[in-house]
């Protein structure tokens, strides 16, 4: 039962994986589920708007314990911190803007994970790929043209 299922059940998930069912790790579950690409700053202040004081340490663990679970996947795309998505058990790739840092998902360019066959494997069993495209998303993309556009408004 994938978590990003928005019928999952962060719960049912838990224990599927035995795991044990704390409030904590359900609200991390929910803020990971809720804003998928996030850092751990802002999945702890999540968690804490709904179940009050918990340690940065504490998120940490869960997310830990979760990722280790095949709950969550943990993405570092260069220059980031760490970000915790839901949608796990694909072999999805990312998009990630290089001026907002806005990171989005990208199914696998051919279909079948081609990239999980590379050319010499050196005696490797792979088992995930991942593939970071960088560039400058739509909205970026606009206001950059039209900053360009006053700029050369103003000096003429």
């Amino acid at each position: 039962m994938p978590l990003d299922d928005v019928t999952a059940d962060p719960v049912a998930l838990l224990r599927s994986v035995g795991l044990r069912v704390t409030g904590p790790r359900v609200a991390v579950l929910n803020a990971v589920a809720a804003r998928p690409h996030s850092d751990a700053d802002d999945v702890a202040a999540s968690v804490r708007s709904e179940v009050g004081s918990v340690s940065m340490q504490a998120v940490y663990d869960v997310l830990r314990a979760c990722v280790n679970a095949g709950l969550l996947r943990r993405i570092e795309p260069a220059g980031s911190p760490a970000l915790y998505e839901s949608r796990t058990g694909d072999n999805h790739h990312h998009l990630v803007c290089r001026q907002c840092h806005r990171v989005v998902d990208v199914d696998c360019v051919l279909g079948a994970a081609p990239c999980l066959d590379p050319s010499d494997s050196q005696g490797f069993v792979v088992d995930e790929a991942e593939v970071v495209f960088w560039g400058v998303c739509a909205e970026c993309a606009s206001g950059q043209d039209s900053a360009r556009s006053v700029s050369v408004i103003s000096t003429e």
